[in-house]
């Protein structure tokens, strides 16, 4: 893993990959940064440093964000990547008031040329199985899918002779908020992925895409057939996405294993194992 850096970023293009008549907004922020010594890996997070809240005595406001994909840079010496976010504010159900997501609105305003403090990279990557034929659990929601897409395209371009399977669960609000995921006959061409969406058709010929309004009750529907995959060596369950839905996976898998304290035992075996990894926010 590379070394920690603190350094100015340069924006280099910021896009909008839901629709606008998706209720939700997320952004592709590609920046760049001087890369003498930086080796990023799909699935590491970089720190962005944001201006404090108002009234706040901090320096700065800190938040870990996924790196999206590493993309080629037009400059000899520079790391270009990129940044899946999506915007957030918080309305009060009873006075209506609405809180900004302080880092969120920070990055998804930033525009091309705009300079912003980064730290990192940190964080492991989601590790590749050296078993070529192993089984894939992918496990997330909302901009949980930023690390997948960087690592299923990771596998399809630069590890020789992968024939795995992988099994995505993922959910959003609606499938309008889904991203890269379209057919390519879908008119939401905005957010379509071509490389993406190619990678996965290539690694899995039927993924099993969750329902986006009920991810969790589709992974509950097939609880007990990939509790039981968990017991073989060749199966690895990678998680991404809002730190809540550990709760519910655990809440699953601790029904299926016969209470808490199994399931708990089996999860520690898995993570010592590496067959589990959780990237959640």
């Amino acid at each position: 893993m590379a070394a920690p850096f603190r350094q100015q970023a340069t924006v280099v293009s910021t896009r909008r990959i839901t629709p606008e008549e998706s209720t939700e907004e997320v952004r592709e922020i590609v920046m760049e940064i001087n890369g003498d010594n930086q080796t990023f890996q799909p699935g590491q997070s970089v720190g962005v440093l944001a201006p404090p809240p108002e009234g706040s005595s901090d320096e700065h406001h800190a938040r870990l964000y996924s790196i999206a994909d590493i993309l080629p840079s037009e400059t000899e010496g520079r790391t270009r990547f990129a940044l899946c976010v999506r915007r957030c504010n918080t309305v009060d159900k009873f006075t209506g008031a609405v809180t900004r997501g302080v880092a969120s609105n920070y990055l998804c305003d930033l525009q091309p040329g705009d300079s912003v403090a980064v730290t990192g990279p940190s964080g492991i990557p989601f590790p590749v199985p050296k078993q070529k034929e192993a089984k894939l659990i992918l496990i997330g929601t909302g901009t949980g899918i930023a690390p997948f897409r960087a690592f299923v395209k990771h596998l399809h371009k630069n590890v020789p002779n992968w024939k795995g399977t992988i099994w995505l669960f993922y959910g959003a609000k609606s499938g309008l908020d889904l991203l890269y995921l379209n057919d390519p006959v879908d008119n939401l061409a905005d957010y379509y992925d071509k490389e993406t969406f190619e990678a996965f058709q290539a690694l899995s010929e039927k993924p099993n895409w969750a329902d986006p309004l009920a991810w969790d009750q589709a992974f509950a529907e097939r609880g007990a057939e990939l509790y039981k995959m968990l017991h073989d060596a060749e199966t690895y369950v990678y998680v991404a996405g809002l730190r809540d839905m550990v709760h519910g996976l655990n809440g699953t898998f601790s029904e299926l294993a016969g209470g808490a304290g199994q399931w708990l035992h089996l999860k520690k075996k898995l993570i010592e194992e590496g067959r589990w990894v959780e990237l959640v926010y």
